[in-house]
């Protein structure tokens, strides 16, 4: 391995497939922690080390280490879970995690606060449920996005089907998951990897499948996406997307958010060894040397979109013709009842940044376990952080509806609540550098304040906010960014189109949360003054020319 490469690179090469010595972590009672080149191993297995920063001062003045714990997420493609499976995740985070539950925006579930002890026992027990965490993180293929509710016609099943087989075409084939979690039996030489060979990507990859018009998984946002493309209802094949990417870091204007690239379309038969070819191309070409510069998006801005089109199409044996056009009409969920193509129904529910808990005024987390309790049909987690109990039939609909308003769980929100999301960070987040999801719910509070003073109650407008420029939020994609800078300040992104199209770009930098809320005010004056007809909040900033449009990213984004 050359000595040049990302010290991670020499991790992953000498771990011999994902094992190191996670065996001797995990032993190691005198610690928290793991190993530090564990600690890195450990995400391809699905959990992320980390510490509970409200407490790092206090236990340093006491000579303690730090207070250890661990994140673990689930690989669950499409977000679809039966309710016996929820009874399980539940009953988990009760046992073995702090007693909640986390929706994530990869459209899967998360725990928090899992005690080193508890690691084993807990990935054990989700495994009894036919759920596993390989790949939950790591420089792998995650978890794979879908249109949230495969019931909805015979479409969005043919899809999500393809979703599933997509997830596990880009799965690890090494054995040591396996091995050290579920006491699986050591199989000698019996380890590769033909799709990541044995260093893995050089950084994480994220797939999506989206169905218009409801770009609901972001898709341009991911690494690889596929845009299904029907007529009259019949699956005709694929727009193949590569490139997408939130990442950023503060005052490096060589790292920028992109939004993928169109590659062509191809028949649904061909797009396994597209999103294999499109892993190799990046295994072979991603950057090995920076981390920050080591997603695909960078690989297809450096080889250039036609070379890199090429380059998939040799490797896949494939021809792209030319993507169909699509027409994408919104990028948040639809809330409350719907019917689907079976006569079933299907009710969203709105979960303020995914977090499930029981609140001294809205038990959540009893609610969904009642209503696991009596459905017969699915859950299904969105990649808005929300959660849809899927195949409802009529004469349950009441007795669910009923469950599901007495614990808190059908609250009357505004428009703008719910199309607004936020990322984990602090205390456990370790890139965090300010509050994101604990401050939210409040901040929310004093944006609706103002649009209520302007008559913009019902505007819509997509908020999201994260505690660092790492984008798990997709906050550069949102008609309002707030992107964590330091402690208690925020950049204010400003741009986005409400469909997931177009990317936003900073208007005020580092601005505290009164600040915010002062800036927000003058604009959405104006904007109920002079906004057009039907004219969402992003594009009056655009056409304001509070904000130039971004075009081409790597050039204009930091401008």
């Amino acid at each position: 391995m050359d000595a040049k490469v990302h010290e991670n690179e020499i991790i992953k090469g000498s771990s011999n497939f994902l094992r190191g010595t996670l065996r001797k972590s995990m032993a190691d009672e005198l610690t928290g922690a793991l190993a530090p080149a564990d600690a890195q191993l450990c995400k391809f297995h699905g959990f992320y080390q980390q510490d509970d920063r409200d407490l790092r001062q206090q236990r340093q003045e006491q000579f303690l280490e730090p207070y250890y714990s661990f994140m673990l997420r689930a690989r669950l493609p499409g977000g679809v879970c039966t309710p016996s499976q929820w009874q399980t995740i539940d009953a988990v985070a009760q046992r073995l995690g702090n007693g909640s539950i986390r929706l994530t925006t990869r459209q899967t579930f998360q725990y928090h606060g899992i005690l080193k002890r508890n690691l084993k026992p807990l990935i054990q027990q989700i495994n009894k449920a036919m759920i596993d965490s390989i790949g939950g993180c790591g420089d792998v293929n995650r978890n794979v996005l879908c249109n949230p509710n495969p019931l909805q016609s015979q479409l969005h099943a043919e899809v999500y089907r393809w979703a599933r087989r997509i997830s596990e075409a880009l799965l690890p084939q090494s054995n040591a998951y396996h091995e050290i979690w579920l006491d699986g039996e050591r199989i000698e030489g019996g380890d590769s990897e033909p799709l990541y060979g044995d260093t893995y990507l050089p950084r994480k990859f994220k797939t999506a499948v989206a169905i218009p018009p409801s770009n609901d998984v972001d898709v341009y946002t991911n690494d690889l996406g596929f845009v299904a493309i029907a007529e009259q209802g019949k699956l005709l094949g694929f727009n193949v997307l590569a490139g997408g990417g939130m990442g950023t870091t503060h005052g490096d204007t060589s790292t920028f958010p992109r939004l993928a690239d169109e590659l062509g379309f191809v028949e649904p038969r061909q797009i396994i060894a597209v999103a294999q070819a499109v892993v190799a191309v990046q295994r072979d070409h991603g950057n090995r040397f920076s981390r920050r510069h080591a997603r695909l998006k960078y690989t297809v801005e450096s080889m250039g979109t036609k070379r890199f089109r090429r380059e998939v199409e040799r490797r896949a044996s494939v021809s792209f013709t030319p993507p169909r056009p699509v027409s994408f009409e919104h990028q948040g969920d639809r809330y409350g009842w719907s019917e689907g193509s079976d006569g079933n129904w299907h009710l969203t529910l709105y979960i303020e940044n995914g977090r499930i808990a029981d609140l001294p005024d809205a038990p959540l987390m009893t609610g969904l376990r009642k209503i696991a309790a009596l459905h017969r049909g699915d859950f299904r987690i969105t990649p808005s952080q929300n959660l849809i109990v899927a195949g409802v039939p009529n004469q349950l609909k009441n007795q669910i509806e009923e469950i599901a308003r007495r614990h808190g769980l059908m609250q009357q929100r505004s428009s703008i609540r719910l199309n607004s999301i936020a990322c984990v960070a602090l205390p456990t987040c370790p890139q965090a550098m300010t509050e994101a999801e604990r401050c939210f719910p409040e901040f929310m509070t004093r944006i609706e304040q103002l649009a209520g003073a302007y008559g913009l109650d019902e505007m819509g407008t997509v908020i999201r906010m994260t505690g660092c420029p790492n984008g798990c939020a997709r906050p550069f994609v949102a008609e309002v960014g707030l992107v964590g800078k330091g402690p208690g300040s925020y950049n204010l992104m400003l741009g986005g189109d409400g469909r997931g199209l177009r990317l936003n770009r900073l208007y005020r930098a580092n601005l505290k949360e009164a600040e915010i809320v002062a800036e927000l005010e003058r604009l959405f004056k104006r904007y109920a003054e002079e906004r057009l007809d039907r004219e969402c909040f992003g594009d009056f900033t655009i056409r304001a020319g509070l904000v130039p449009a971004v075009v081409n990213p790597a050039e204009d984004f930091h401008d």
